[in-house]
């Protein structure tokens, strides 16, 4: 028999840390290879994480609600039979776990610095917990520990995310001075909300608090500017009817109409590239993937964006096999933390749910996303050689929010014209395969 650690696997370039939302095994229970051992959440997504190893589960490491480091141990298995030298170096002594696992130089990351200033005094007043990653962040900034101790925390039990300390910093220059101990500063009351009849009072969870901050944050940085468009789409309605099932026969899933919006998009953007940007400061960075967000509403009622990646080098095939994994994926909870990532445009069907028009908030740090509407027979005048008549069309709003401060009214109104022209101009006799 062997006790081998499990270490927290990576989950994508930008992720250093997760926490530890449930335990799906309990100590004493077997584990096959590969099955899921425990839920972790990261700012950019949930997942499971499943075990390297068979064997029975002998120690776990962290509680719920806990942070655990990228490449750290999460919990004790053990195995049958010996394990090579290079995977478990040590013996290990379970006793040593009885502590919080620290190493030495996670231990020098909890010791203040001079950078931080933190006299013995403060440090013994607080109990809040700080993760490796915003404790960074602020010796960076020079962030004191006191000021540290003030940011308010949107995380679990009010703990201080990555963007909390990150919106913090932004907000500096704007920040109130704080009076002297001795005349302190009244503390903002928040007003009294009344209410008659019966009602109940819910705690966000964690995925919707992120979505509030997310939404906040990009409001306050990015003022929205929304256009619109009515397009004719008889044309792309009729080519899916005629293809959507033998399409479904051939690979296995339904066509809808999201990678056709998708390859639009891709089409548009090459047309108008300033519309595929983020802004940095006072510079502009263009970017040249074209990585298509598409909004997937999930069971519990929230919203992820996971991202079909290279949309501009894909064909109608290669989108709706992304969207379709892609979508499945994120209602199974199965999506990977590089799934959510990079996307450099945003799409949002609102005609799922029978809108026709909405004004959607920007995706940062994207600069624009588009909305589509449902598609609708509506009485339309249509024009011939022969002149003009009235007939029964299938119309679409299309409604799109950007960022003033760099898509001008010509840029967003004409890349939002351009791909209600790809649509309207959709070649129904187009041949998929």
């Amino acid at each position: 028999m062997a006790q081998i650690e499990l270490l927290l696997p990576k989950m994508g370039e930008s992720v250093a840390e997760a926490t530890v939302t449930s335990w799906l095994k309990n100590e004493g229970d077997f584990v096959e290879l590969e099955e899921g051992i425990l839920e972790i959440a990261t700012d950019k997504v949930d997942s499971e994480v499943p075990s390297d190893y068979e064997g029975t589960l002998i120690k776990k490491l962290f509680k719920e609600g806990e942070i655990v480091k990228i490449g750290a141990p999460y919990a004790i298995i053990e195995v049958e039979g010996e394990v090579k030298k290079e995977e478990n170096k040590e013996e290990i002594n379970l006793a040593a776990y009885d502590e919080p696992i620290t190493s030495d130089e996670s231990k020098k990351e909890h010791i203040p610095n001079s950078i931080i200033s933190v006299s013995k005094s403060t440090q013994k007043e607080s109990n809040k917990f700080y993760s490796p990653l915003v404790k960074s962040i602020a010796k960076k900034e020079g962030i004191s520990f006191d000021e540290l101790n003030k940011i308010i925390g949107t995380g679990r039990e009010g703990r201080v995310t990555k963007n909390n300390i990150l919106q913090h910093i932004e907000n500096r220059n704007d920040a109130v001075p704080v009076s002297p101990p001795s005349n302190p500063a009244p503390k903002h009351q928040r007003p009294a909300v009344s209410f008659s009849g019966a009602s109940e009072l819910l705690e966000m969870d964690r995925m919707r608090k992120l979505i509030a901050e997310h939404m906040v944050a990009s409001k306050k940085n990015a003022p929205h500017v929304t256009s619109v468009v009515e397009i004719d789409v008889t044309n792309l309605v009729k080519w899916r009817n005629k293809v959507k099932n033998e399409f479904l026969n051939k690979e296995g899933y339904k066509l809808t109409f999201t990678p056709i919006f998708v390859e639009a998009v891709a089409k548009a953007i090459k047309d108008f590239p300033m519309i595929n940007v983020s802004v940095e400061g006072d510079q502009i960075r263009v970017k040249k993937d074209v990585n298509i967000g598409m909004a997937v509403a999930l069971p519990s009622g929230n919203l992820i964006v996971p991202v079909v990646k290279g949309a501009n080098h894909l064909n109608l095939i290669g989108a709706a096999e992304s969207v379709n994994n892609l979508t499945q994926k994120a209602r199974n909870n199965n999506l990977s933390p590089d799934d959510v990532q990079d996307g450099t445009f945003t799409i949002t069907n609102i005609g799922t749910f029978g809108n026709i028009i909405g004004t959607p908030i920007i995706n940062q740090p994207e600069v624009a996303i588009l909305a589509t509407g449902v598609i609708q027979k509506k009485p339309a005048v249509i024009e011939t050689p022969e002149g003009d008549f009235i007939g029964i069309r299938n119309m679409m709003f299309m409604s799109m929010s950007y960022d003033h401060r760099v898509v001008d009214g010509m840029l967003g109104g004409s890349f939002l014209r351009k791909v209600g022209d790809y649509l309207e101009n959709f070649d129904i006799n187009r041949q998929i395969w």
